[in-house]
């Protein structure tokens, strides 16, 4: 599978938040406007997917093995990957009734990380969070427009953030044993070109491969932010990656319909789809939540 393949074709609105599953064996993600769970079994070539009972943005493992932990617009909560049912445990900004959660993804400590955004997409009212394994909820950063990526590198003290409004990628220092946020500083950007940074993974060798929305393409980025390599996708919207798989060696991309004109739809028959390649190296294998 060097080459790109549909795995699971799908009409997803806004496929986001892809996460490999180690202990069921398989690869979700959500389609948040579509308001559905999805899934793929590598394995069998089994694939599903269940209604959700609230938007949801993000979903992980968790340590207990007992529903996913997801973030959806009420808060955070405990999600039932086969009956889509949710139960809330935290509210998050419900003095902003206008934003939701967006992307989220876990550290090496099992910290939970996500962001918020303003539903009108142009507006700088979103926040970076963390969720400690005690369910102790800090708020971070504001001021976002809409955060993506939240992933770390493979010594967990280096933690990826998007603001994919401001098309701009930054790296903050990551405390090991606390997770408290140190100096963030520039890593990448797409400023000057039509499209922007969205979801992301990072391989063993400590590259982050970052899809790119409105671009067709997927890049993977040095450690010291230089452009190693861009591989075009045939659609245009790509939005998250993950690495899947019983060795973490293919990295699952999904991919959004919404915006997209019908004749364009109809040269991108993949939009909304999972699709899959195997780039010759392998991912940073993730723990679920602590939590």
């Amino acid at each position: 599978m060097s080459e790109m393949v549909c795995v699971v074709p799908r009409t997803n609105a806004l496929g986001e938040g892809p996460v490999w599953d180690a202990a069921r064996g398989r690869l979700y993600w959500v389609d948040i406007k579509g308001g559905r769970l999805e899934w793929f079994e590598p394995e069998t070539g089994a694939d599903g997917g269940v209604d959700l009972e609230v938007q949801t943005t993000s979903v992980v493992p968790r340590a207990n093995g007992i529903g996913f932990l997801a973030a959806a617009r009420p808060g955070l909560g405990v999600l039932d990957p086969d009956t889509g049912a949710f139960e809330l445990k935290i509210e998050v900004e419900a003095d902003r009734p206008d934003n939701r959660p967006n992307d989220g993804n876990v550290d090496l400590g099992g910290r939970y990380w996500f962001g918020t955004m303003h539903e009108s997409y142009g507006r700088f009212e979103g926040a970076l969070y963390r969720l400690d394994p005690d369910w102790t909820l800090t708020r971070c950063i504001t001021g976002m427009g809409i955060p993506n990526t939240l992933v770390c590198s493979p010594d967990g003290r280096r933690l990826y953030i998007a603001d994919s409004t401001r098309l701009t990628l930054e790296m903050a220092s990551i405390d090991p044993e606390t997770g408290a946020l140190g100096r963030v500083e520039p890593f990448a950007d797409t400023q000057g070109q039509s499209y922007g940074p969205d979801g992301s993974a990072v391989d063993a060798e400590g590259f982050l491969w970052n899809c790119q929305w409105g671009g067709s393409r997927i890049v993977r980025y040095a450690p010291d932010g230089g452009v190693d390599k861009v591989v075009p996708l045939p659609v245009t919207n790509p939005t998250s990656c993950a690495f899947g798989g019983a060795g973490l060696d293919t990295l699952y991309i999904t991919s959004a319909r919404e915006t997209l004109s019908a004749e364009t739809l109809a040269r991108e028959p993949w939009s909304g789809s999972l699709m899959a390649f195997k780039p010759g190296v392998k991912g940073l294998a993730l723990p679920p939540f602590a939590g």
